[in-house]
């Protein structure tokens, strides 16, 4: 759902709103002051898919004191085509967020994520119990987000003076 950049509404109150207007029920979503259309990326590595899309104006590190917040993101939803268990769900947004923390530093980011990243993992219940990085799925994650993020934020680099 994509929010004006100085958003500071009742984020309940407009994703119900969003939901009837919409026709969704139950749906799960993320907001996002970037401009869904110029920045989305999509990456695929084995059975998952990544999409995301990144905005980089409120850069933060794990730890620190954060910035002042602005209304640029991080949102991933990884799509696996397996059935996982919870702690796989769980392996899975740790290794998600392991890639996204490298690919930032990679790029030359001094940033592990912004300060309202988002993550989901949409899969089906089932038996698979690891996602981390020495696991096939992991490492088809961890391809599948650094591949998407760094595209994401090639684009929102071209745009992000006129956004």
């Amino acid at each position: 759902m994509q929010v004006h950049k100085n958003y500071d509404g009742d984020y309940k109150k407009d994703c119900l709103e969003f939901e009837r207007a919409n026709g969704l029920e139950n749906f799960v979503g993320f907001m996002t002051a970037a401009d869904i259309e110029k920045v989305l990326s999509i990456a695929e590595s084995g059975n998952v898919k990544a999409y995301i899309t990144a905005g980089i104006t409120n850069p933060a590190i794990a730890g620190d004191e954060p910035p002042r917040f602005l209304s640029k993101t991080i949102n991933i939803a990884l799509v696996i085509e397996e059935g996982l268990t919870l702690g796989a769900m769980a392996n899975a947004i740790m290794t998600a967020t392991e890639a996204k923390t490298y690919t930032l530093l990679n790029l030359g980011y001094n940033a592990t994520g912004t300060t309202s990243d988002g993550i989901g993992v949409f899969a089906f219940e089932g038996e698979q119990e690891w996602a981390g990085t020495a696991t096939r799925l992991g490492i088809d994650i961890g391809r599948a987000v650094r591949k998407a993020l760094k595209e994401s934020l090639k684009k929102w680099e071209k745009t992000k003076d006129s956004l």
